[in-house]
């Protein structure tokens, strides 16, 4: 059975650079208008603000798969959602059924005039051979045939980015919220600054926390998650 290709961004590690963004348009020579990829930012300014690097998530259950009326949208055997440029005639569907915004379309009005569709391919090319020319002009440069990650995971800084089989990219992510660790009062007052079993302020080496297990990976303040 192939892998399942999948994505997720961790927001406890964007920092809004616009890599991914930039590192996804120099990969696939994008014209002026078209970003596959974008950066998201949640309540701007204010205390709990978070960034998002958002493209197409390759969904099991492709709700744009479901609405094209012409079928141009396909899985591959590992999960990625495709699309045929050939196919296409501009109707819009997708883009009103995405949840995420990744269909896009290089010009205005209905039906063909809206242009083929574009979006994020997981750096995995279209429906023509892999690597061939027809391919790298429709679709951009097809990473995945190359066994390489997509251009836009590959250069996270901050590796907030995680794109590849799904099973690998869950491990990794469930790591580092381990690392992190639990519950509402893991940052608070209280364990930063709280009172040890011995009455003395927490420094390394000395008893757990409290709130926290035996052994756990969060006993060791030096960690990095």
């Amino acid at each position: 059975m192939a892998a399942r290709m999948k994505f997720i961004c961790d927001t406890e590690r964007c920092i809004d650079c616009n890599g991914c963004v930039t590192a996804c348009k120099n990969e696939h020579e994008l014209p002026w208008g078209i970003n596959r990829r974008r950066v998201v930012t949640i309540n701007d300014g204010v205390p709990g603000e978070r960034s998002v690097s958002v493209a197409c998530m390759h969904c099991t259950d492709a709700p744009c798969l479901a609405v094209c009326p012409v079928n141009c949208i396909y899985h591959t055997e590992d999960g990625i959602v495709l699309h045929s440029k050939d196919q296409c005639i501009g109707c819009g569907y997708c883009y009103y059924a995405c949840p995420f915004g990744a269909p896009q379309f290089p010009e205005t009005g209905l039906f063909n005039h809206r242009g083929k569709m574009d979006k994020c391919t997981f750096c995995a090319g279209g429906p023509e051979p892999d690597t061939s020319d027809a391919e790298f002009k429709k679709y951009g440069r097809n990473r995945i045939a190359e066994g390489k990650l997509p251009a836009c995971a590959e250069m996270c800084g901050t590796k907030a980015l995680l794109g590849g089989d799904a099973d690998v990219v869950a491990n990794i992510y469930r790591q580092r919220v381990e690392t992190r660790g639990y519950g509402p009062e893991l940052w608070g007052w209280k364990i930063a600054y709280g009172r040890s079993k011995r009455g003395e302020t927490q420094v390394r080496g000395d008893l757990p926390r409290e709130n926290q297990q035996v052994g756990d990976s969060q006993n060791d303040p030096w960690r990095i998650p």
